[in-house]
């Protein structure tokens, strides 16, 4: 039988065939860089991680180290800051560090509450420090554990007025375990990401040096096949009301190129009353305690003591 003309290999062009080599090899290229990208914003193994070199004791703060262990079996590790003999104020607050970096990030805004009479517990998140554990999950696993902390908190001292404090997806963790444990008494948030939709065309730029276009979906595409759900339901905006009626104060920087700007406003709207942005436009991801430390110190720990303190006498600042 005649093969149709139309059909016959040798009437296709010459340049055709190398001209589809070529694109599968481009194709089959970016597709496995992409898939790596991906594994290494998820992939946080203790040789590649950044270990705290830094203590509580660098700023002259009383801790202790204390472990906890997670609901999948996890050694996950803290810092508990006793609150200060002079004056504390029997309150404490958890101050959970952002996505790969480490607890001591958070020593510098703990110091500030620590002088206020808060006590403090600084843990470090699966996977990052020297907890155990090598995969990220973006909230996953990490707002259980985060759960798991607020428990312990409860056992100490401190334990019966307690706040929460996140630094960027610390702050997405905050949130989530706040809307989910009704004896949280407030949250501040600092940089959150209002969710993994809003912001991957910034983040992924940030953290892979790729540029949004073609490669934010694609590498979406993988971590999701990786954590076996939708980048849009990892999302604040659908946890953030249920903290009413204890208040939630957000602080947003405009020249934030870690996560979308306009995260802030779209967790705010998302709030419910009691509820607080501050805005500032010049200031970048998580900038506000060292570009603006007294501001910082006062509005945070305004917020802190109105929301966990009151009635009761607020200790002042020596």
């Amino acid at each position: 039988m005649k093969r149709h003309p139309a059909l016959s290999p040798r009437r296709w062009p010459r340049w055709l065939l190398p001209v589809f080599g070529l694109l599968l090899v481009a194709v089959t290229a970016v597709l496995a860089a992409t898939w790596w990208e991906a594994r290494k914003l998820l992939h946080n193994p203790p040789a590649s991680r950044s270990v705290s070199t830094r203590t509580p004791a660098d700023f002259g703060l009383p801790y202790r180290d204390v472990t906890l262990t997670s609901a999948d079996g996890l050694r996950l590790v803290a810092w508990y800051v006793p609150g200060p003999v002079a004056n504390g104020n029997g309150a404490l607050i958890v101050a959970q560090h952002g996505y790969k970096s480490q607890r001591s990030e958070m020593l510098e805004e703990g110091a500030m509450l620590y002088r206020r009479g808060y006590a403090l517990l600084i843990p470090a998140l699966r996977a990052h420090g020297r907890s155990e554990g090598e995969w990220i999950t973006f909230g996953l696993k990490e707002a259980d554990d985060l759960e798991g902390w607020v428990r312990y908190a409860r056992t100490l001292p401190e334990g019966r007025h307690i706040g929460l404090l996140g630094n960027s997806f610390g702050a997405v963790l905050a949130i989530e375990c706040a809307a989910r444990d009704p004896g949280v008494g407030a949250v501040v948030a600092h940089s959150p990401f209002s969710s993994l939709a809003d912001t991957i065309n910034i983040s992924v730029p940030y953290f892979t040096g790729l540029p949004a276009f073609p490669f934010a979906n694609l590498i979406r595409f993988w971590a999701e096949r990786r954590l076996g759900v939708r980048a849009d339901q990892i999302d604040a905006k659908s946890a953030i009301g249920r903290i009413s009626p204890r208040p939630v104060m957000i602080l947003q920087g405009g020249a934030d190129i870690t996560v979308a700007p306009d995260s802030g406003q779209r967790l705010y709207d998302a709030a419910q009353d009691p509820k607080v942005l501050w805005y500032e436009p010049a200031l970048g991801h998580t900038e506000f305690d060292t570009a603006l430390p007294a501001e910082f110190a006062r509005r945070v720990g305004d917020f802190f003591d109105h929301a966990l303190l009151s009635p009761r006498v607020v200790a002042k600042t020596p």
